[in-house]
């Protein structure tokens, strides 16, 4: 429903649209092809990069690690007025850190969707959140 690309974390909120989805499973097929394409970018230019990505797990075992380690934070939004202030917050975070002066003017975010009605072609699809989606008020965390 909303997205940022920052050059060092990515937001994304999410409104599965099947009962089974799992967002753990959304991260994965996102990271995975991610890192092997960037992995592969690396290794094709003999980037110093490659190494400072590739980490050892354990004796005798490295890896190469794009993203951070662990699942990354996520949390269930049951209020429109969540799902506003996570929205506003994702489209907020380029101006709150100085990359752009208005969120419309950061390329790789929903914001423009948002606010001027914009679709990028280069960008993922946006959906608008339903108010029908939500019948609770709040947050509820991962672990709550």
């Amino acid at each position: 429903m909303a997205f940022v690309f920052m050059p060092e974390h990515v937001h994304l909120l999410v409104h599965p649209i099947r009962q089974e989805a799992r967002v753990s499973r959304l991260l994965a097929r996102a990271k995975q092809p991610t890192s092997k394409a960037i992995k592969q970018l690396l290794q094709n230019g003999n980037a110093l990069l490659l190494d400072r990505l590739t980490v050892r797990e354990r004796p005798g075992k490295t890896c190469f690690r794009f993203w951070q380690e662990g699942p990354g934070i996520d949390r269930n939004l049951f209020s429109p007025r969540a799902v506003k202030a996570s929205i506003d917050y994702i489209h907020t975070n380029p101006v709150t850190r100085g990359l752009c002066g208005r969120a419309i003017d950061w390329r790789w975010s929903s914001a423009r969707y948002y606010l001027q009605g914009i679709a990028d072609s280069d960008l993922p699809p946006v959906t608008r959140p339903v108010a029908q989606w939500f019948d609770h008020s709040g947050v509820q965390t991962e672990h709550s």
